[in-house]
């Protein structure tokens, strides 16, 4: 039986990248993501966008692209990204109670800049990925 783990989505960011360096050297940028879903609202009849929001995490690859770097860099609250990642499911105990909770995660494979942005003089078009 095939198998194929692939997401390709168009949206926002809703927070400034947050960076975290591991022991290692490796690096990761954690992203809030949302992106909308359109559909009619049955009492007004009237089309609606409704928000799906997502966790995304970019990393530095050992032997490749830097994503956790120019995401950190280029990135910021608001801009319209096209990525493309996979499916990954992080388990984890709860502190407070013990529990074990779960959230599916968006681990970024590909990334393209969807706005013109200035940065120190640069836009972010013209950076090379």
């Amino acid at each position: 039986m095939a198998n194929l783990n692939k997401v390709a989505l168009i949206g926002r960011l809703t927070r400034d990248p947050e960076l975290k360096a591991f022991d290692n050297g490796g690096k990761v940028a954690q992203l809030g993501f949302a992106v909308n879903n359109r559909r009619k609202d049955p009492q007004s009849g009237k089309w609606v966008d409704v928000p799906v929001w997502l966790d995304v995490k970019a990393f530095n690859r050992e032997n490749g692209r830097k994503l956790a770097d120019l995401a950190g860099e280029h990135l910021r609250k608001g801009q319209q990204v096209y990525i493309e990642g996979h499916l990954v499911r992080e388990e984890w105990t709860g502190k407070a109670d013990g529990k074990k909770q779960a959230k599916l995660v968006v681990y970024l494979d590909e990334m393209q800049f969807l706005e013109k942005k200035v940065k120190e003089g640069t836009l972010v078009e013209d950076i090379p990925f």
